[in-house]
C-alpha cells in the first residue's frame, strides 16, 4: 500500500511537470481572464462577462456544427478497458487513431479525493488541461450526492425544496457549490487564463432517478435551483469561463423539452441524453428528436448537442455506422448537432466506446472515417475568433 501511494504521488508530479512544460509552449495567444474583463463582452450568452475564449468556443462550435459532428467520450484519458491512469492512453485513440474531440468529466463526490467513478480530481484537472491544449472541448456534469439524505445522486428522496434560498439545507448546499466553484477556478493554464467548460448540471431532469428529477421536485423548484446555481457561480464566484448546457433525456416534443426549462437567459446549449439505441427501430426516433432540438436551438441562437448516448457493451458490430451515425444522418437538420458523446469505458462488462479487440472496432474505424464525424485532429482553433 505504501509503495502504491508513493507511485501515485510520483504520477501526479510527472503529470504536473508534463502539463506545465506544455503550457509554456502553447502557440496561441493567451486571452484575458475574468479578473481583467470587468465589462460586458457579449449579448448572447448566459454570461455577458464571458472570457474571449469562451465566446470564441461558442461561436466556432455553432459554425462547425453546420458541417460536422464532434465525437466525445466520458473519462477518456483517465482509464479504459484493462488500464487505468496511464499517460497518453485512450481507448478511442487506440481503435480509431485519434483522441475524441470532446472530453466528458463529472464532479460527483467533489468533497472527496476521487470522483464517484474513481477519477482523482487532481489528475482530472491535468487531463482537462491536456485535452484543452490539444484543442479539444471540455464538458462537465455532476452526479452530486443527495444534499438532504447524503445518499448518492440516485437517491431520489426530495431535496431541492430544502436547498433553495431561505430553506433548511441552503447553506450546506452552498458549501458543495463552493467546492465546485474552486475546481472550476483551478482550470487555468496561466494566471487569469481559464479553460472554457461546457457545464451540464442537473441532467436528465425529466426522468425520476435523481433527487432533482421530475418526481422529486416541482417545475418551479427545479428552475429556481438551476438559476440559483448559475447565479452563484457566475455572479458570486465571478466564474466567467462556462457555457451552460441543459439535457433532458429522450423527449419527443418541444413542449416536453420545455416542461422544465429555466429560460433562454440561463441556457447556452440545448442538449439531449438518449439511451434507446439498443434497438434499431429507435434510430429514426433519435433522428427526429435531433432535428427538433437543432431547430429549437437555431430559433434561440443557441447550440444543439447529443450530450450523452450509446449502448452498454456496444452489443452490435455495426453500431457506429448503422445506429449512431444513421441517427445523426437522419436528415440535414439532425446532422447539425454540435457533438455526440458516449459514456465511459469502465470494463469489459461496462463500456460505451470500443477498445482494441472489441468486435465493433472495425465499424468504429468506418465511423471515424466518415466525413461527418470530427475527432481531435479535425478541429480548427476553436478558442479564437
Amino acid at each position: 500500500m505504501k509503495l502504491f501511494k508513493n507511485l501515485y504521488s510520483l504520477q501526479i508530479i510527472l503529470f504536473a511537470v508534463i502539463f506545465l512544460a506544455g503550457c509554456s509552449s502553447k502557440k496561441s495567444k493567451m486571452p484575458t481572464g475574468p479578473e481583467e474583463n470587468p465589462t460586458r463582452t457579449n449579448d448572447f450568452l448566459v454570461d455577458t462577462l464571458a472570457t474571449p475564449e469562451t465566446i470564441a468556443l461558442f461561436k466556432n462550435l455553432k459554425e462547425l456544427a453546420k458541417t460536422g459532428v464532434l465525437f466525445g467520450h466520458q473519462d477518456d484519458l483517465a482509464y479504459g478497458v484493462n488500464w487505468n491512469t496511464e499517460s497518453g492512453r485512450s481507448d478511442v485513440k487506440e481503435v480509431g487513431g485519434d483522441y475524441p474531440a470532446v472530453y466528458g468529466w463529472d464532479l460527483g463526490d467533489i468533497h472527496s479525493t476521487n470522483n464517484l467513478d474513481g477519477v482523482n480530481f487532481s489528475f482530472m484537472k491535468l487531463w482537462i488541461a491536456e485535452g484543452f491544449k490539444r484543442g479539444g472541448i471540455i464538458t462537465i456534469s455532476m452526479h452530486l450526492d443527495n444534499p438532504v439524505t447524503s445518499g448518492d445522486a440516485w437517491n431520489n428522496t426530495p431535496a431541492v425544496g430544502a436547498i433553495l434560498p431561505g430553506k433548511s439545507h441552503h447553506a450546506k448546499y452552498l458549501k458543495t457549490l463552493d467546492l465546485i466553484a474552486q475546481f472550476l477556478k483551478d482550470l487555468k493554464i496561466a494566471e487569469n487564463v481559464y479553460i472554457p467548460v461546457i457545464f451540464r448540471p442537473y441532467h436528465e431532469h425529466n426522468h425520476t432517478w435523481a433527487w432533482w428529477g421530475s418526481n422529486s421536485c416541482s417545475v418551479d423548484d427545479y428552475n429556481t435551483l438551476w438559476r440559483m446555481t448559475v447565479e452563484y457561480l457566475r455572479d458570486t464566484h465571478k466564474i466567467h469561463h462556462l457555457l451552460y448546457a441543459i439535457s433532458p433525456q429522450e423527449i419527443n416534443s418541444e413542449a416536453e423539452y420545455l416542461a422544465r426549462y429555466p429560460g433562454d437567459k440561463y441556457v447556452d446549449i440545448l442538449g439531449l441524453d438518449y439511451y434507446k439505441l439498443y434497438d434499431k427501430k429507435y434510430v429514426p426516433e433519435l433522428g427526429k428528436v435531433l432535428e427538433l432540438i437543432v431547430k429549437m436551438a437555431e430559433q434561440r441562437g443557441k447550440i444543439a448537442a447529443l450530450t450523452e448516448t450509446g449502448v452498454d457493451k456496444v452489443p452490435f458490430a455495426n453500431f457506429w455506422t448503422d445506429y449512431l451515425l444513421a441517427a445523426l444522418k437522419y436528415n440535414e437538420e439532425s446532422k447539425k448537432v454540435a457533438w455526440s458523446l458516449v459514456w465511459r469505458n469502465a470494463s469489459k462488462q461496462h463500456h460505451f466506446a470500443p477498445y482494441p479487440g472489441h468486435f465493433s472496432a472495425a465499424n468504429f474505424v468506418r465511423f471515424y472515417d466518415d466525413p461527418l464525424t470530427l475527432f481531435e485532429k479535425d478541429l480548427p482553433d476553436l478558442y479564437h475568433e
